[in-house]
């Protein structure tokens, strides 16, 4: 779902950049103002959460894999705005440093994911949560957030003068779909399963959070030391629509990274490779959400 550099023409990736610059300013002030205390170790857990299981590719058919996306999730447990700020971090930290989605492109994919995505999460929640359709209203949570930001994605590469003929937009949608309907069944298993093993645990008081926090950590380093064994190696949707396109040779990194491709390449064998460099992600997701939670709490405070 990330769109690497070079896919987008320059006037549409330069707009974008400037127009979410002040959008990511405004979600900083707004998750100032709703900052509550009682989810600072909230961010960094669950930013490195979402981050290992963005790892974790599994088959959607026809040669193709997603992954979670997360931005849903997120908005349940953390709010619209924490959630908006903590996939900023980790959309920022992924271009930098693994490589995955472009530098220059970063405004595009800050819009799709951490803007749009986590609003079309949230608002099934946020008017059908609290009822006897809350089950539902995660579920669906979950499939407009992939939906929509794929929506934008798809309209962006449209913008930037690419042809895409009916058929393989119809194809590219459906396998979206299925990526959407799983991204619901995974988040609303997530979201019941710390519920179920610690009921409550985002409205406890800090010592009642720990066994959820704990069980959220594990799983993330589960996912990066362990995960990365089975997880899928074929293209997501957004990749394969580019393979068909043709435009996939466009992709051109703006720089370097130092864990590009998921890879620590001064370890030796290939799992050690991957699992290493998924555990110092976590490391830093965690570090960056925890740092930008106690920023935002201490200027709320002044």
């Amino acid at each position: 779902m990330h769109i690497p550099d070079g896919f987008l023409s320059t006037p549409v990736w330069v707009a974008l950049d400037v127009a979410v610059a002040p959008a990511a300013g405004y979600i900083v002030r707004r998750a100032q103002r709703e900052f509550e205390e009682r989810k600072l170790p909230l961010l960094g857990v669950m930013g490195a959460f979402v981050f290992a299981a963005q790892m974790i590719n599994f088959p959607v058919g026809g040669a193709t894999s997603g992954h979670l996306v997360g931005s849903a999730l997120l908005s349940f447990t953390l709010g619209p705005a924490a959630a908006g700020v903590v996939m900023i971090a980790i959309l920022a930290i992924q271009a930098l440093v693994f490589q995955d989605g472009g530098i220059l492109a970063l405004g595009a994919n800050v819009f799709n994911l951490a803007i749009a995505g986590v609003i079309a999460g949230y608002l099934p929640f946020h008017f059908w949560g609290a009822g006897r359709a809350r089950k539902a209203a995660i579920f669906m949570g979950g499939v407009f957030s992939v939906l929509v930001a794929a929506l934008m994605a798809v309209s962006e590469l449209l913008l930037s003068g690419i042809a895409m003929p009916g058929a393989v937009l119809g194809v590219s949608f459906g396998l979206f779909t299925v990526s959407a309907l799983l991204e619901g069944a995974i988040t609303l298993a997530v979201f019941q399963a710390v519920e179920t093993l610690n009921p409550n645990f985002i409205k406890q008081p800090k010592a009642g959070r720990r066994i959820g926090l704990g069980l959220i950590a594990l799983a993330a380093v589960a996912l990066a030391g362990v995960g990365v064994l089975f997880a899928s190696t074929n293209p997501d949707a957004l990749q394969r629509l580019a393979d068909t396109l043709g435009i996939a040779s466009k992709s051109k990194p703006f720089l370097d990274a130092p864990l590009a491709e998921y890879q620590a390449g001064f370890l030796q064998s290939a799992w050690l490779r991957k699992a290493g460099a998924g555990l110092m992600g976590i490391a830093l997701i965690y570090g960056a959400c925890a740092l930008l939670g106690r920023m935002v709490g201490r200027q709320r405070s002044a």
